[in-house]
Formats: structure tokens, sequence, C-alpha cells
């Protein structure tokens, strides 16, 4: 099952950089691509890959991302709480947002969020905003998050 859930998921390709070394005979050239993938029900995952060509980079970056992706507490199409991820120069605030607002958000946190499931959301970049950074960010800010339920049995309290 999980073999399908794979080849389902919709992978999106954020970035693709093309590297030079300079050698003897001129400039040796290669790629590398960072790709976001997910379910689109709360899992999602992403992936940087190098190679010489465009395609081998985004298809060993999207292995990567399938083998990294983990599940994400989203209710009912957004977030349970406000949360700022961080990663080196980067720092993304997400706000939870009524639904039929959408997606608010930059081109790379646009891609992992949506990735991931969130369809109403708020978001800020602040500091830096290379794509990977961004997106490692994203990913710090979602891990954070914590449902309801899971904030009762980690205090031992029931709140209402």
């Amino acid at each position: 099952m999980s073999g399908n859930e794979q080849r389902d998921s919709g992978e999106s390709v954020v970035q693709i950089r093309r590297c030079a070394c300079v050698v003897k005979g001129g400039r040796r050239f290669s790629f590398a691509a960072l790709v976001v993938t997910g379910d689109r029900n709360g899992k999602a995952g992403y992936g940087y890959g190098k190679a010489v060509e465009v395609p081998l980079a985004v298809e060993k970056a999207t292995k990567v991302a399938n083998r990294s992706m983990q599940p994400y507490s989203i209710v009912d199409g957004t977030i349970p709480h406000q949360v700022t991820g961080e990663f080196r120069a980067s720092r993304v605030l997400l706000l939870p947002a009524k639904p039929g607002t959408g997606v608010i958000a930059g081109e790379c946190v646009r891609l992992v969020l949506e990735a991931a499931g969130v369809t109403d959301i708020l978001t800020k970049c602040y500091g830096s905003t290379n794509p990977l950074n961004l997106v490692k960010a994203t990913f710090d800010a979602l891990s954070q998050l914590q449902t309801k339920e899971q904030v009762e049995r980690l205090r031992g309290v029931s709140l209402s």
C-alpha cells in the first residue's frame, strides 16, 4: 500500500540550480534539484539531488523526498495553532486561517504546504529567502505542530 501512496504523491520541483566547475578545457556543468513531495493528506517530505543532467537530479531528489515523507498535524485544511520555523537565516511564520482564505504564501512555502494538504493558511517569511532554507524552515515549523489531543495527553489535563 505504501508503494501506491508514493506513486500517487504529487511532486513539485522547487528549484533547479546549475553549477559550473572550471576545468582545463573550459567549464563542466552539473545540476542540483530541490523537490517537495506529499500526499495532500498530512504527509510531506523534501529532497535535494545533484547530477550531470537535470532529469537525473530531479529523479534523485524525488527519491530522497519520498523517503523523507513524514506525517504532520493538519486539522480541517489548516494548522491547529500559530508556529514559527527556523533554519539558518530564514524564519517562516505560519498562521491558521478560516476556510476560504486559501494559501497565502510565497512560492517555496506554498509548494510545501500544498503538498502537505493545507488549504487555508497565512504565512510570512523573515530573513533569507533562499529556497532551500525556506523549505527547511517550513518543515521545521510543521514538525512543531501539535493537535489539541496531543497537548491534552502531554499535560495530562482536559482542554475545552
